[in-house]
């Protein structure tokens, strides 16, 4: 698969240095995210990039979840178990949890239509800001900070009707965004369709930290230089 390329494999253990992160998140995401950015202080590695090489090495699962329970920093040593089982753990060479992992029902070994599914949902994820979250932000009157953006993946869940897929597309279909003072979670869900039938849903979720009251003229500066960042690069 392509994803190759974004990880380095050394014996037993996966490492993902700052510059494959950074390459991943943008010119295969479209996400320009500053956490991603190498050299931020609060580096961490996408968290599509794992669901990326978790499908590509245990396959395409009718119903999946992936809980983040710590970021990834660069180059830290990650165990991804060689057992096929249903529930498992990413670690590290020192046992600390980043991910847990929920599969169920058939599974497919990655081809061509499993890499266009994750290539869709990898991408659906750089439409998160400003197009999705923008408009949930301004509908609860908050923003993120500016000058220090914060917005955390914490789980996804996909169930699918079928695995052989050929040219799936992920679709938007409900979003919501709950606030407790500065914090918010953002569920947004989606369709997987193959052609114009749908074939599986699932939802993604994040954390907003660090919120305050809506700025128009701080959000659309925001807005600015995040599609300039985009307009500079393009997809693999």
């Amino acid at each position: 698969m392509f994803i190759d390329q974004f990880s380095c494999q050394r014996g037993t253990e996966l490492s993902i240095n700052a510059d494959q992160a950074s390459e991943f998140a943008k010119t295969v995401s479209n996400d320009f995210n500053p956490i991603h950015d190498p050299g931020n202080r609060r580096f961490c590695v996408p968290g599509d990039l794992l669901f990326a090489l978790a499908v590509e090495r245990y396959g395409l699962a009718q119903s999946m979840e992936f809980h983040f329970t710590g970021l990834v920093s660069a180059d830290t040593a990650l165990i991804f178990p060689f057992d096929q089982c249903n529930m498992f753990e990413i670690l590290d060479s020192r046992g600390k949890e980043y991910l847990r992992v929920s599969l169920d029902g058939e599974r497919l070994v990655a081809n061509d239509g499993v890499e266009a599914l994750v290539r869709a949902y990898v991408r659906f994820s750089g439409q998160n800001f400003p197009h999705i979250l923008v408009p949930l932000m301004t509908e609860q009157n908050v923003m993120i900070n500016a000058q220090r953006p914060l917005i955390i993946y914490q789980s996804m869940s996909l169930q699918l009707d079928q695995l052989n897929l050929n040219k799936p597309t992920l679709k938007l279909s409900e979003t919501n965004l709950e606030v407790d003072g500065k914090r918010g979670d953002a569920h947004l869900h989606f369709e997987v369709l193959d052609g114009a039938t749908i074939v599986g849903r699932g939802v993604k979720h994040l954390i907003l930290s660090g919120l305050r009251p809506f700025e128009q003229r701080a959000v659309d500066l925001m807005v600015s230089d995040y599609l300039g960042w985009q307009s500079e690069h393009s997809y693999l």
